[in-house]
């Protein structure tokens, strides 16, 4: 199951990639031959959207190798580093095609009008077939039982995949622009629309890689994930019977849905540490979803043992 859905995942990418990537030259050529910055600028983007499908590719590829003596968590975290390299590279594009408006601005370069729309449209088209590849994605809930026989639920695509989708729909929002700057310089010769789409798109990407940075960026930082706040699951664990007291609770994530979570629970005497160290885990799976628990059974310390009365009772 789980290298059917990788695999399904990985053709879905290389097909967005072919489909991009071939008409990435398309609209080299005809931004260059028609001056057009909008094409350029959307082509510019093409390029970031081609190289994210790569990363995301590459990606999927070591996060479905199966774990090693050196990267026990196998590669699944090359997911979020292609999805942070994808948010900078798109950040770098956009203030590069801004810079570039501002300077056509004051002086509009003449533009193959008719040349403009038709491969606006055409990219519009193609972005528009990636993200139909790549959002079917959405099917695919379960990556199948893990080496221990864990399965990860995935509501919807994951980090990757996700990073690979908003590229390719922020391109298809830029093809929009573009086709409205053509018509603009088509019927009235505006030709400062092409300059105004450059920098609408450029704030789209911005405004993409901004979103990327900030989803990936806790991942990497080892920040607990926004569904599993540690004092929920604190919560859990306290109400596990045999638990009198917890400490060094960790939670983390080494990959979008991938939580692990490792706690040292004291307990009261009443049962046996391996049950309610079973017990714990099998509540954290159940109430927030994390098939990864590590729990560490302590007896109380004889310092806790020896004062059965309230502290300053004097008998």
């Amino acid at each position: 199951m789980a290298n059917d859905v990788h695999g399904s995942a990985e053709r879905r990418l290389r097909l967005a990639l072919g489909l991009t990537f071939s008409f990435l030259v398309v609209e080299v050529a005809v931004g260059l031959w028609s001056g057009s910055l909008a094409l350029l600028s959307d082509a510019a983007h093409m390029l970031t959207d081609s190289g994210a499908l790569a990363l995301a590719l590459t990606a999927q590829r070591l996060a479905a190798r199966p774990r090693t003596g050196t990267h026990t968590f196998g590669l699944r975290r090359a997911e979020i580093l292609a999805a942070l390299g994808n948010g900078v590279a798109l950040g770098l594009g956009a203030i590069w095609v801004l810079s570039e408006a501002v300077q056509r601005w004051s002086t509009p370069a003449p533009i193959h009008g008719p040349a403009m729309l038709a491969a606006a449209t055409a990219g519009l088209l193609v972005n528009l077939a990636s993200a139909w590849v790549l959002g079917r994605e959405h099917h695919d809930h379960d990556h199948g039982p893990d080496d221990h026989g864990h399965h990860h639920h995935h509501h919807g695509p994951n980090a990757n995949v996700r990073a690979a989708l908003l590229h390719v729909l922020s391109d298809a929002a830029g093809s929009a622009a573009a086709i409205v700057a053509a018509l603009c310089v088509l019927l009235w010769d505006l030709r400062q629309a092409d300059s105004i789409a450059s920098a609408v798109i450029a704030l789209l990407v911005l405004g993409g890689s901004f979103r990327l940075v900030r989803e990936t960026l806790p991942v990497l930082l080892e920040a607990a994930p926004a569904n599993l706040p540690a004092e929920a699951l604190e919560a859990t664990i306290r109400a596990t019977p045999g638990v009198c007291a917890l400490h060094d609770l960790h939670v983390w994530q080494i990959s979008d849905g991938f939580p692990i979570v490792t706690v040292h629970v004291v307990l009261d005497g009443s049962r046996h540490g391996t049950e309610v160290a079973r017990d714990v885990a099998e509540r954290l799976r159940r109430a927030h979803g994390v098939d990864h628990a590590t729990v560490q059974p302590e007896a109380r310390p004889p310092d806790v043992l020896v004062p059965l009365h309230p502290p300053g009772f004097h008998g």
